[in-house]
């Protein structure tokens, strides 16, 4: 009877990995499949926590150019030189109207040391529930250390002052891009 119960465990252990396996793969596919935003499309309201304490919507922001550039990870090397270059970029950016504004999965307390450590300019924003994430279509399976993860593509998209989206650039690398949104913007 002792070895029929352990079956009967063992069984149901093995199940409840594959159910577990299971529920990762369909994360997987529906963060693939997701519907991203199109250039031309209404960018639909949001609101996500962001450094200095304050809360950044969409609506605050009309009336303004907004560019948004996700990224992977705080204090990462391409992150770390993306966010110098929108820094260094920033002022010119207010010229022509427009907010920039970092976005990544990190938290709110991630975001302040690294804003403060490399002395942005620009705000962070936190979006640790990924609807924002998911809302653009930034989230993509990726391989790290040979396993596949879910991670942000780095990509960037610039929302004009009527709250829709003009421009989108995925994959990005961060060398000059931020020249590049700006050469953008100025075209506008």
């Amino acid at each position: 009877m002792a070895k029929i119960k352990k079956k009967i465990a063992t069984g149901k252990k093995k199940v409840t990995r594959v159910k577990k396996k299971l529920g990762k793969a369909k994360k997987k596919i529906v963060a693939i499949k997701a519907p991203a935003l199109k250039v031309g499309q209404l960018v639909p309201e949001f609101a996500l926590p962001a450094t200095g304490n304050k809360t950044v919507s969409l609506a605050a922001l009309k009336g303004q150019k907004v560019v948004l550039f996700f990224y992977p990870k705080d204090s990462t090397p391409g992150c770390t030189l993306e966010g110098h270059e929108f820094t260094h970029l920033n002022s010119q950016f207010r010229q022509t109207n427009t907010v920039v504004l970092g976005v990544s999965r990190d938290s709110m307390k991630s975001h302040e040391n690294f804003k403060c450590k490399q002395n942005y300019s620009v705000d962070l924003l936190s979006d640790a529930d990924e609807k924002l994430c998911r809302m653009f279509g930034v989230i993509k399976l990726k391989n790290m250390y040979g396993k596949q993860v879910l991670g942000i593509e780095r990509s960037t998209f610039v929302i004009d002052e009527q709250g829709v989206l003009a421009k989108e650039w995925r994959g990005v690398k961060p060398e000059g891009h931020a020249r590049e949104v700006l050469s953008f913007i100025t075209g506008l």
